[in-house]
């Protein structure tokens, strides 16, 4: 695997990428206050030949660190105080415009690499992004994974659900999650049943992370739906 920085239409991202040829993309997209530099070296785990884009998220969190809107934390940290979150009421500033960022991305490597099958992946705020670009963006997608997020803004999202049937969705969450709670993540697994994904479920008995059963079930999902051999 070889990594190598670019710019994709206006996000900077760094780009994984196997030693064998590859039509597969895999957008690899993370929470708020993280860097691209801390998935790239997950995708060089995983071990599937497709060329990860990890991107970074337009909005500064912290000296270095990112994300895809901004988050009052006063009012987070108060809102924890009665437990983990569920955020499919909250409308957050920037969701469009983030989600305008990731679809021209999105395209812009399809124009540079050609518009073999690709897949979305979120981690948190990465997840709910994705989501939201697939039910309102319209993104053509072979897969998407959504780890530890949360519906969002989900009033806006109802009218355009049956864009997902069909998908196959991978959705994975803690049960000791303290951020994003455990219900949440299962309202979203749910709802993008319901409305007609091929749904993929993964509980697991740690917090607000990609654990080794994540992990291990991320691979073989992609390596299923992007149609990639095991490197």
């Amino acid at each position: 695997m070889r990594e190598t920085e670019l710019q994709l239409a206006e996000l900077r991202a760094l780009v994984v990428e196997p030693d064998a040829p590859t039509r597969s993309t895999v957008f690899l997209l993370h929470g708020y206050d993280m860097r691209p530099e801390d998935l790239a070296p997950f995708a060089h785990t995983l071990g599937v030949t497709a060329r990860f884009v990890v991107p970074e998220g337009p909005v500064t969190a912290s000296a270095g660190r990112f994300g895809w809107w901004p988050i009052d934390q006063e009012r987070r940290v108060a809102a924890l105080t009665a437990g983990p979150r569920d955020l499919w009421r909250e409308h957050p500033a920037g969701l469009d415009h983030a989600r305008r960022q990731l679809q021209a991305a999105v395209y812009a490597a399809a124009t540079r690499w050609g518009d073999g099958p690709t897949a979305l992946v979120g981690f948190s705020q990465g997840g709910m992004l994705a989501c939201d670009a697939v039910c309102r963006g319209e993104l053509p997608l072979a897969a998407l994974a959504l780890l530890s997020s949360s519906r969002i803004a989900f009033d806006s999202w109802r009218e355009h659900l049956d864009r997902v049937a069909g998908l196959p969705v991978l959705v994975a969450h803690g049960e000791h999650d303290r951020d994003l709670a455990f219900s949440a993540g299962e309202a979203l697994r749910d709802a993008l049943a319901d409305a007609g994904a091929q749904v993929s479920w993964v509980s697991h008995g740690e917090g607000h992370v990609i654990p080794l059963p994540v992990w291990r079930a991320l691979r073989r999902f992609l390596v299923e739906h992007l149609s990639a051999d095991r490197a």
